[in-house]
Formats: structure tokens, sequence, C-alpha cells
């Protein structure tokens, strides 16, 4: 038995015998279940029978989907639902989204065996499109009418802390008769009054717009609402519809995931990969198959960089040099591009600039380039000199560097900010343009120089 095994069901075992506060997280156990279900898949079924409801569904959430599919083939239905059941609004609608992916059936048959107010509330949320705040929203909040006292407010709270109905609550919104948002009120603060006095004695009592809330539209782009948490450091946003009625809230576990999923989904796609074909449970074919498209395209732009070269090969065949040499031009032109293309990315997806700030992305990634292009430029000109023992060698290598490396920084800034103003990902292609233009350029530099002034 690997080590790794041994760690794994020694930690899981543990697991089962601790007390509720010494249990593992979600991701542990998730974590742990795929290391056994690699090596020993009778022992896997037997730990996955094991998990409490309380804990599957959490567990669940941090599966790939082949062990999700475990999930609803091996356990009984009613555990399953159960499970369901027990997370929040917002995990209840991912969690069948991706047993909906594996099964549509068996995820229809688990969703009609779900009580009526998890329907309904899973209804509710599934109407949103993907990019919009109310999709990441879950219904379960504390709220209260100004006529209620703080007394019978927090009673509730209790209560619905006891069975399990509300967790991680950060305020007390505050609505009218109609339902609508009126007040946020921090727990924090309600510790300090007096339990006798109504809500609405404690926002008269405190100064002008202290409980003002800071709220998102249900229809809000979740990238905008993940901003308002960044650059207001909040908890909690309570959501908002267009007649101003509270239908939910959205917490900071909820941007975390949204952050961490636009991050991983970045990453990909500036590899030319789709997010869902490096899944662990997708076939080599299906994952061969989706890399091979984004090959093929690379292909193309290889091919039409020979073309360019073999405009040159009476030059290249008189001077062999440039052969060894001509790779780094190319190659230091990528990395500048691709540093500039990296920066501009993560900026356009946090919001951090517009296509109106193109002038000024674009003047520092330009002198950041031009300012390598000259140090790097002289450092391989002279190496290229003393080398080859040819000086005007490294006058040319030296010059394309400057012209590539500083044309890089050029594309790699205004490739993605285009593609945004296209409504296109700006992550999803670009490193393949980008690639395309600086071995293009660089070639096209160097090798003209050369044949211009050494042949």
């Amino acid at each position: 038995m690997s080590e790794e095994l041994q760690i794994a069901k020694e930690q899981l075992d543990s697991h089962f015998e601790e007390e509720l506060e010494d249990e593992l997280s979600s991701t542990d156990i998730a974590e742990y279940l795929k290391t056994i279900k690699k090596n020993d898949d009778e022992q896997y079924e037997e730990y996955l029978e094991k998990l409490d409801p309380e804990v599957l569904g959490e567990v669940a959430m941090e599966m790939p989907d082949h062990m999700i599919k475990d999930v609803i083939e091996i356990l009984p239905k009613d555990k399953v639902v159960e499970a369901i059941e027990e997370l929040e609004s917002d995990d209840q609608v991912e969690l069948l989204k991706y047993i909906k992916d594996i099964d549509d059936k068996k995820a229809r048959e688990l969703f009609n065996e779900l009580d009526e107010e998890d329907q309904a509330d899973i209804l509710k949320l599934s109407i949103y499109e993907e990019n919009e705040a109310g999709a990441y929203m879950q219904t379960e909040l504390f709220s209260a009418r100004s006529d209620e006292s703080l007394e019978s407010a927090i009673q509730r709270l209790k209560k619905l802390k006891e069975e399990g109905e509300l967790e991680d609550i950060y305020q007390l919104f505050v609505v009218d008769e109609e339902n609508k948002l009126k007040y946020s009120i921090p727990l924090y603060d309600l510790i300090t009054c007096n339990f006798k006095d109504t809500i609405g004695d404690i926002v008269k009592n405190a100064p002008e717009d202290e409980y003002k809330p800071h709220f998102a539209l249900d229809s809000d782009n979740i990238e905008d609402v993940a901003t308002d948490f960044q650059e207001f450091d909040l908890s909690v946003l309570p959501i908002i519809n267009s007649s101003g009625v509270l239908v939910g809230r959205i917490t900071t576990d909820d941007i975390h995931d949204f952050i961490q999923e636009s991050a991983t989904e970045q990453i990909y796609n500036l590899a030319g990969l789709d997010d869902e074909a490096e899944e662990e449970d997708d076939t080599i074919y299906k994952a061969g198959l989706s890399r091979a498209s984004w090959l093929f395209l690379n292909l193309g732009t290889a091919l039409l960089s020979s073309f360019v070269i073999s405009f040159f090969d009476a030059t290249i065949e008189s001077f062999v040099a440039l052969a060894i040499l001509m790779p780094i031009v190319s190659a230091m032109g990528g990395n500048a591009g691709t540093q500039a293309l990296t920066v501009t990315v993560r900026k356009l997806a946090l919001g951090e600039i517009e296509f109106s700030d193109a002038k000024y992305v674009l003047k520092r990634e330009i002198s950041i380039a031009v300012i390598n292009s000259i140090i790097f430029g002289i450092l391989l000109g002279i190496v290229s000199a003393v080398w080859f023992k040819t000086p005007m060698l490294g006058v040319v290598i030296c010059s394309a560097m400057i012209i590539n490396l500083s044309l890089s920084g050029f594309f790699g800034a205004i490739i993605p900010m285009t593609l945004k103003k296209l409504k296109i990902d700006p992550a999803v292609g670009s490193s393949v343009l980008l690639t395309t233009f600086t071995d293009i350029i660089g070639f096209l530099s160097f090798l003209g120089l050369a044949t211009w002034i050494l042949i």
C-alpha cells in the first residue's frame, strides 16, 4: 500500500470517529476519496456510503464529474436528495447542474424528490443568465420589519440557526410590508442595542445613513458585483429585483468561487484549451480532440511564419549564423508579448481597465518593452558579434530585437483590449494571434535587415 493511500485511509477513518468539530473540511474529504478511488474501489465505495448527508452535499461540490457520477449511482436516491436539501440554495442549483450534465434523467428525478420550498428556490435561481448576480445569490437570509422587536428577531435567528436553515449570517436586512429593502444592520451593532427596542427604533437612533444598504440588482453583471466586494471590502451583499424587493444575498464565499472559476478559465483560455476538457474524467480521445483544434490553428500560423522565412532562403544559405540566431529573436519577442498579454488580460478580467484606457496601457507596455529590448538587444548583439566575429551581425540582431520586442509589447496589449471591445473573451485566441504577429515580425525584421546589411 502506498504511503499516500495509507494517509488517506487513516484520515478518513479518523473523520468518521471524531466529533463534529474535529471533522475534515469537505475539500479534504473529496481529496482523500479521490486518492482511495485510484487504488481501492471497494474501500472507496465503503467510505462514500459512510458519509453523512450533511457532509455529502458539500463534499460532492468539490468532486470532479466522474466521482459525482459515483455518488448518484452508488448511493440511495433518498440519501442524495437529503444531501442536496442540506445545501444552501445556490449550491443546490450548482450541484444539480453538475448532475444534469452527467445524467439529465437522474437530475430530474432528484429534483422531483426535493421538498416544494427547495424546488421553488431552485427554479427561482435557474431563470438567471450565467453572468447575472441572481445566478450566484442564495435565497436564505435574515430579514425583519421595522415594527418587530430586536428580541423577537434574535429569537427567530437562533431558531433558524438551530434548524440549520441559515449559515454565515453577517447582517439583518430591514424590509417594509412589500419586502422592499430599506436598511442593512451588521450583527455586531445589534448585540449592543436594547433588545426591547424595535428595529425601527434602532435605525431612528442611529446617525443618518448609518444603515443605508449597499446592494446590487439581480440583473447586474457578476463581474461588477465581484469588483464591489473587493473595492468596499464587503462580507455580504443584498440582492434586489427591479422593484426593490429583497430576493437574496451574495456572500464572500460565492464571490471567491466565482473569482477562482474565472481565473481558471482565463488560464485555460490563454493556452487555447476548453476548461471542461481538462477534467479528470474526460477520455484521452476527448481531451486530445479539444486540444487538437487549437494545435491545428497553431500549425497554420507556424506554416505562415515558415512561408515568410522561405523568402530569405538565399540569405540564410549565404550566412549560416542567421539560422542559429533566428529562433532567439522570435522567442524573445514571444515572451515579451506574453508578459504584456498576461498583465492586460488580468486587468481586463478584474475590471481595472477598459478600452478607453488603451492609450495609457499601450504607453506603459510599449515603454517597458522598449527598455527591455534595448538592454537585451545590446547584450545579444555583443554576444553575436564576438561569437561569429562579425560586428555588423551584432548590429542586425540588436536592431531586430528592438523592433520585435517593442511591437510585441504593443500587440500583447492591443489584442486582448480589442477582443474585449468586440465582446469576445480576451483570453480566447489571444496567445495564438500574438504568436503569429511576433514570429512574423521577428523573422521579417531579422532576415530583412540581414539581407540589407550583410548580403
